[in-house]
């Protein structure tokens, strides 16, 4: 969870259910529309409560919208979290990263939806770096250690920059998350591979992809 808090107590107070029928409401309207477009009027009335009541929730959309995002990157992270420390392989550990990521994108497709919409935000630059802390520093300090650990280990070659490649990494398993939510990111995938991830037959995908992670960890020249 984030350290800063986005929502008042009045928020903390209500039953789990309520929550999450508001912030699903948030979600879906933030993913569709993007932040600056987004109505926190609509996002009362989908949640079936009133302006005033989300106002003694949250005190601006900017704290809603925060709020919104950090439940849709701890779902990930949580899942991501569990994999990294595991015991097991570098290698292992990716392939089961890249089949949650699959899986996270499918059922949580609004999460990443909201994602692509604010990775493309032209608001203030404080709160982009507020999104952009938020949603980064986590996942980039969960890649960052467990590249290093295996480097420690000799499972890497030797000559690998953990935080180059974790940068690398997340570029690669972003744009596979995009490609299950964004239009633009399906038909690329669609031109150059040929596959339809509507279809569920993104195996192929999976295989090649970990095939290209694993030569550039473990290439030398």
């Amino acid at each position: 969870m984030l350290e800063k808090q986005f929502y008042k107590d009045a928020f903390q107070r209500i039953d789990d259910d309520r929550k999450n029928i508001i912030l699903e409401a948030g979600i879906e309207e933030f993913s569709s529309k993007g932040y600056e477009n987004a109505n926190i009027n609509i996002i009362a009335k989908n949640a079936g409560i009133s302006i005033g009541l989300m106002y003694k929730y949250f005190s601006t959309k900017e704290d809603l919208f925060m709020t919104c995002l950090t439940r849709g990157m701890d779902i990930l992270e949580k899942a991501l979290y569990d994999i990294m420390i595991s015991d097991d392989k570098l290698l292992v550990k990716a392939e089961k990263l890249i089949r949650t990521i699959c899986i996270h994108s499918r059922k949580h497709s609004n999460y990443i939806k909201m994602y692509n919409e604010i990775s493309a935000e032209k608001g203030s630059i404080e709160r982009i770096r507020l999104m952009v802390e938020e949603i980064e520093s986590k996942r980039s300090s969960i890649y960052i250690t467990t590249i290093g650990k295996a480097l420690s280990q000799g499972e890497v070659r030797p000559d690998l920059d953990p935080r180059l490649f974790a940068y690398f990494l997340d570029n690669l398993l972003t744009t596979l998350q995009f490609s299950y939510t964004c239009d633009y990111y399906k038909e690329k995938l669609r031109i150059y591979t040929g596959v339809d991830v509507n279809e569920n037959n993104e195996e192929q995908v999976i295989v090649q992809l970990l095939k290209f992670i694993e030569s550039a960890f473990t290439f030398e020249k």
